[in-house]
């Protein structure tokens, strides 16, 4: 529930009220002074009946209906209002005339309307006390004087419309002011819903790009490994018996990469540990972009220690022990990128030999890298397979190339793939010297 939604049940606001009343209460209020005021004119319509030489009985019931109006104060103020200076000859109706002056005055009704039934209430008024003080002070023995009919006239026509008028405007001015502070509570509440949404989405955003980026380091950093130790081990198994020399070399091969996966996991692994343990101490924070900035601040930290460019020619030396063919060309002088992009660069030509030992077995591979001034290219290209290599049976995902092309247009660099005229397949990257910064 909304705060302006409690201040409405608070207030007594119900959703089905009486024809126009919005509360059972006001409906309430307005019979018991339609009541009263009817009484009252009912009572005077006895003297205005007496003084006018009407029958008692259509006095009575004129103060009766006149009185009785004053229920419609809320639908029709300003009937009201004329209702009240209607009667005002017949000396009846104050009850009626206090009670509407406020409600005009509360209102919405323009202020030039109010102002001109006020001023038709206040000139009544003073006639009819001008002439019945008149009255009064001829038929009596003391001459007050000239100022003091008009003088007390004007005393009491504005006495009786002045303060309803003044006390309806500030009410009016006030509940104005209540329903304009509720709209903006309304609206600033909206708001922050709005902003809630749109940081809970950020959130979810972050997590699930964070989930997305260690599940691609974790398959480029396992899938090589584990595809030359499957290689080396295919290839231990050929050539056990006939060299002994040659399989105690592939085998320790094949313990050096192990070693070298486990210790790439284990990095991996601590960055995860060190994401998932940090929100402990934060949890009181009410904000889960928190939690999220220290995971990727602890990503981040690790990826500038992870592989670049000088370490290419030691993965394409891998490669080579496995027994693919591979020509390294390099084009340009070495110059320093940030690390994210050198690691984006190792990770792609990473990437495609690991594709050329899954699916191409045999093939001869070329590898050329071009350092220039402002982005740093890279291709790999292998030839069909020789159909005379065995095929090492390697599992594939489907998410190398995904993954390659997310790494790469995510640092504003441009990913091309696919099959060549010879039947060999082409990998090519181009990516800028510095990665983009997020704002």
């Amino acid at each position: 529930m909304t705060a302006t939604g409690a201040y409405q049940e608070a207030t007594g606001l119900t959703s089905r009220g009486w024809w126009w009343w919005e509360r059972r209460r006001s409906a309430v209020l307005d019979v018991l002074l339609g009541v009263i005021s009817a009484l009252e004119c009912a009572l005077e319509g006895v003297s205005f009946a007496a003084a006018s030489g009407l029958p008692v009985p259509a006095g009575v019931l004129l103060g009766l209906v006149a009185g009785a109006s004053l229920v419609l104060r809320r639908r029709w103020p300003i009937a009201v209002v004329l209702v009240s200076v209607a009667v005002t000859p017949a000396s009846m109706g104050f009850v009626l005339s206090v009670v509407g002056l406020y409600t005009l005055a509360a209102s919405d009704v323009p202020r030039r309307i109010t102002a001109a039934l006020a001023g038709m209430s206040v000139a009544g008024t003073f006639i009819v006390t001008f002439v019945r003080m008149h009255q009064s002070v001829a038929r009596g023995d003391y001459d007050p004087g000239r100022w003091y009919v008009p003088l007390l006239s004007v005393v009491m026509s504005l006495g009786i419309a002045g303060p309803p008028l003044l006390y309806g405007l500030y009410i009016g001015a006030r509940r104005r002011l209540m329903e304009s502070l509720r709209e903006r509570a309304d609206s600033l509440e909206r708001e922050l819903s709005l902003l809630a949404d749109r940081a809970e989405e950020r959130a979810e955003w972050a997590r699930t790009e964070e989930r997305t980026r260690i599940a691609r380091e974790m398959h480029d950093v396992v899938a090589h490994r584990v595809s030359l130790m499957v290689v080396h081990a295919a290839a231990l198994q050929a050539v056990a018996r006939k060299d002994p020399e040659k399989a105690v070399k592939n085998a320790v091969l094949v313990g050096d990469m192990g070693r070298q996966a486990l210790t790439e996991l284990r990095e991996m692994l601590g960055v995860l540990r060190a994401a998932d343990q940090q929100p402990v101490a934060v949890r009181v924070d009410p904000v889960p972009l928190a939690a999220v900035g220290v995971a990727a601040a602890a990503a981040a930290a690790a990826a500038e220690e992870g592989p670049c460019l000088a370490d290419i020619e030691a993965l394409v030396g891998q490669s080579r022990e496995a027994g693919m063919v591979v020509e390294l060309m390099v084009q340009g002088e070495v110059r320093g990128y940030d690390a994210l992009v050198e690691q984006t660069a190792y990770r792609v030509i990473q990437e495609a030999l690991t594709n050329v030992h899954k699916h191409a077995a045999g093939a001869k591979v070329m590898v050329r890298l071009a350092r220039r001034e402002a982005e740093v290219a890279m291709q790999v290209e292998n030839g069909p397979a020789d159909g005379v290599t065995a095929d090492a049976g390697l599992p594939s995902g489907g998410n190398g190339l995904v993954g390659m092309r997310e790494r790469v247009t995510a640092l504003g660099g441009v990913f091309v793939s696919g099959a060549t005229d010879a039947g060999g397949f082409r990998v090519s990257a181009v990516l800028p010297d510095r990665a983009p910064v997020v704002s």
